[in-house]
């Protein structure tokens, strides 16, 4: 009988070195649900059991699925009614969910050609296929296609005097309720239909994408938070962005934004993968889906991470490895190994983060100027919460160029003032308003670029704290001309003595308004030493429990329920230190290590509110959370 027994074992053990089947299936997930994105292309080669069987084990072995996205067209191809059925039944079989999902695009070379939605023959065909996807599935999803970018004789005859943004806004919110809502709704009226808005929001408006009324006329929306690598893409998007984007949708469609998408596309190292979907969590994301079923099929490659590939980073590749190793012997961690692991760590730190606070950002609908600049500020720990909104409960509002494109935004300012709280101008809105109503308020003008090399922080006039010694390079910034003892110069840039403010002061009614002067390239906010920074948060920040003084590159994110995390998105190790607003220990949420204050405190220039301060070293392409400590 113990020879039997022995054997036995033996030869299970065999058998799953052999067919690579899993030691132990992955954990669900505590705080989120994870759903995979199924393109056209895997769906045909679902036709094979055995093929759909062999990757559903690879996948389903590294990473818990919830629910998949069966996709039905893409590119002019059409799914087969039986094979979409029978790849129904194949995973509800196994207790997965499973919707629809389409892709309204023509070709996707690498310039993306949209539908003709003018075209009578277009027009059909996008119909057809929101009928056939809603006779199959009660949930629908619309990948990032759903635009338009064609400018064909019947276009710009259409188009008239409008601008070709409010063509196609006015193109794409017709087609929405006629050729997608109204076709899938009368084959299916139980159907749910979500548009998923990729991460170019910045320029939405311009191919149509309608962030305004889109979101009220579809049941859901789904938010690309797909940052890739900000070098090698033409995008440049910062990875805060896998955050932020989020947090923006949210607040478009609160309750409505079912989750964030992230893809392995464009990485240069598997670290900025798990990056993308840490913070998509961070954000508070209830799903997360990942695009797609084939590329989680790939080999996890280490890639160019051989700087941090020996530290005790949040990414552990070799953990990572023992890992997949455990759920499937004998077999090469993929890209599914990947996901499963860093959703794991994710999913250990998401159930003890509250509801996210940032400093309030208006970006109203249709909006655009100084492109992306939110998510450079995330990147230098500047908490931020985008909403389409004027938010005037918020203790501080932050406005970036793309207010001007409120009519009303001056009076805003000034009535948010008034109230006693305070308002925080880029210089390029400040050059947006020159002559529209801003001068009521303060007198600055935007003038000639100037580039500084020394930084200075000074509360009242006199000499002022140098921040810096010559930095490494220059940065160019325009210089603010204003009113001596009018407005206040609290951070200022010098170049051969000559002065140019980079945060400056105005009192007005009971509030404070600043300018926050933005170099001529938004990477160069980088360049700033990192005592620049760090005067800059004290005023900006001055109400927010929490403030990072780190070097560029490392993101804070806060909660209400006095939990943080510190995310380190450089390739070297990196000193931290942190001021807390009743804060005297705390506790990391990973480790469960108490960290004690320093014994030292600190306080701010404007309210003199003391925080204790907390010193602290992170890896590269790691985060720490912590929770206050009682």
């Amino acid at each position: 009988m113990m020879m039997r027994r022995r054997f036995t074992a033996v030869l299970a053990a065999i058998l799953f070195a052999a067919t690579g089947l899993a030691a132990q299936a992955p954990a669900a997930h505590n705080n989120f649900r994870v759903a995979v994105y199924i393109p056209i292309s895997a769906v045909e080669q679902m036709k094979d059991p055995a093929w759909l069987q062999s990757t559903w084990d690879q996948i389903s072995s590294q990473v818990k699925v919830d629910k998949v996205y069966i996709e039905t067209y893409r590119g002019q191809h059409f799914a087969d009614d039986q094979l979409l059925e029978s790849v129904k039944t194949f995973f509800t079989d196994r207790h997965v969910q499973v919707a629809g999902g389409i892709a309204y695009t023509v070709g996707e070379t690498r310039q993306f050609r949209s539908f003709s939605y003018l075209d009578p023959k277009d027009r059909e065909t996008v119909k057809k296929v929101a009928a056939l996807t809603a006779r199959h599935f009660d949930e629908i999803m619309l990948d990032d296609f759903f635009f338009n970018n064609t400018k064909t004789d019947a276009d710009i005859e259409a188009k008239g005097t409008r601008t070709w943004t409010q063509f196609r806004l006015d193109l794409m919110d017709q087609a929405a309720r006629e050729l997608v809502l109204a076709p899938a709704r009368a084959a299916n009226p139980r159907v749910k239909v979500i548009i998923k808005f990729p991460n170019w929001y910045e320029h939405f408006q311009g191919n149509g994408y309608d962030l305004d009324r889109e979101p009220k006329e579809f049941d859901a929306i789904y938010t690309g938070t797909e940052t890739r690598d900000p070098v090698m893409t033409d995008q440049q998007l910062q990875p805060y962005e896998s955050y932020e984007i989020f947090r923006y949708f949210e607040n478009i469609k609160p309750g409505g934004n079912r989750g964030g998408w992230v893809d392995t596309f464009a990485i240069r190292y598997v670290d900025r993968y798990a990056e993308q979907l840490w913070d998509t969590i961070f954000a508070k994301a209830p799903e997360i889906t990942l695009f797609a079923w084939p590329l989680l099929l790939q080999p996890a490659i280490p890639g160019e991470r051989g700087a941090w590939s020996n530290l005790n980073t949040s990414f552990d590749y070799k953990k990572m490895i023992g890992r997949q190793q455990e759920h499937r012997p004998a077999t090469e961690a993929n890209m599914a190994s990947v996901a499963g692991y860093a959703l794991e760590q994710a999913d250990a730190v998401a159930g003890k983060l509250g509801k996210p606070l940032g400093i309030a950002s208006y970006k109203p609908y249709q909006s655009h100027g100084e492109d992306f600049l939110h998510n450079y500020l995330g990147m230098l720990g500047v908490p931020v919460e985008m909403t389409p909104d004027f938010p005037s409960d918020a203790p501080v509002v932050l406005l970036t160029e793309s207010a001007k494109f409120d009519n009303a935004i001056v009076d805003k300012i000034k009535a948010h003032l008034r109230a006693g709280k305070n308002v925080v101008i880029t210089s390029g809105l400040l050059h947006a308003l020159s002559g529209k109503g801003i001068e009521d308020i303060v007198e600055m003008e935007v003038g000639n670029p100037v580039a500084v090399d020394e930084y200075w922080a000074s509360f009242g006039a006199g000499g002022g704290e140098q921040l810096s010694h010559l930095s490494a390079a220059r940065v160019v910034v325009p210089r603010i001309a204003f009113i001596t003892n009018d407005a206040w110069p609290v951070v200022r840039g010098t170049a051969n003595g000559y002065g140019a403010p980079l945060l400056l002061m105005h009192r007005y009614s009971k509030g404070i308004l600043f300018v926050l002067t933005v170099p001529a390239s938004l990477n160069d906010l980088y360049s700033y030493p990192q005592p620049v920074w760090a005067a800059i948060k004290s005023y900006l920040l001055a109400d927010f429990p929490v403030q990072l003084d780190a070097p560029a590159k490392v993101a804070l994110f806060a909660y209400d329920n006095h939990a943080f995390l510190v995310e380190s998105f450089l390739d070297q190790e990196a000193p931290v230190t942190l001021a807390a607003v009743g804060y005297s220990k705390l506790r990391n949420v990973l480790t469960g290590e108490v960290v004690p204050a320093s014994g030292k405190t600190t306080r701010g220039p404007l309210d003199g509110v003391q925080r204790n301060v907390f010193h602290l070293t992170i890896q590269p392409h790691t985060f720490l959370a912590f929770t206050e400590e009682p």
